[in-house]
């Protein structure tokens, strides 16, 4: 039986590339592609794939929430992050909402496949180049801190900062999160005051800074 898998990532090249490479393996097909976390919630629901390929910094949702969420609603689904953050708070954040492997993205292509399979028989994969990191921290006994939007903000305080961020009118907001426009002000109040955050390009500073969108 082949391993379905649902690619998510904001890159189509790095979509494209994946799923050529995925072509060389006759037990694992790529079923569907995604360019934000939203998109692969409804995509999960729709063709329950085995296996998320989940890039963590994208537009609309980010991976670490996207992750939460398909993890809360389909457990038996694996999730494989794909990164270039090399941050061990990123890495403790993506496994503590429920992925089973981190990849860096400049090495993803060489490391996909055992991945892949490592994960799917019920293991852990960790890309070598920051696993120090990890036993670094277990070493320690000291936990590692989540990041700064993840310890201090709400799921949805976190998506208006996202959508903030990626410029997006307080009316836009409203309408893809569907709420009033008065109950967006009053989240990204509420993101600013916790944050201590003054202005919308310090907003968006920190949610690049903190991985919830990129550049």
């Amino acid at each position: 039986m082949k391993t379905k898998i649902l690619l998510v990532d904001d890159h189509k090249i790095l979509r494209e590339g994946i799923r050529s490479l995925v072509k060389g393996y006759d037990d694992i097909e790529v079923i569907g592609e995604a360019p934000d976390g939203k998109t692969a919630l409804q995509m999960v629901k729709e063709l329950l794939p085995d296996l998320v390929v989940m890039d963590i910094s994208m537009p609309d949702m980010n991976g670490i929430d996207a992750t939460r969420q398909i993890r809360k609603e389909h457990p038996d689904i694996k999730i494989i992050a794909l990164s270039m953050h090399h941050d061990k708070q990123f890495v403790s954040e993506i496994f503590r909402a429920g992925a089973s492997g981190y990849l860096i993205k400049d090495s993803a292509f060489d490391e996909l496949d055992h991945a892949i399979r490592v994960v799917m028989s019920g293991k852990t994969y960790i890309n070598p180049q920051i696993a120090s990191l990890v036993v670094e921290s277990l070493v320690s006994q000291t936990s590692t801190p989540p990041p700064q939007s993840f310890a201090l903000l709400t799921e949805r305080e976190r998506e208006v900062l996202q959508l903030i961020a990626e410029g997006r009118s307080t009316k836009q907001i409203a309408i893809d999160l569907s709420v009033s426009s008065k109950t967006v002000e009053s989240h990204r109040r509420q993101v600013m005051g916790k944050l201590n955050i003054r202005s919308v390009a310090e907003l968006t500073k920190f949610a690049i800074r903190e991985g919830l969108t990129s550049v």
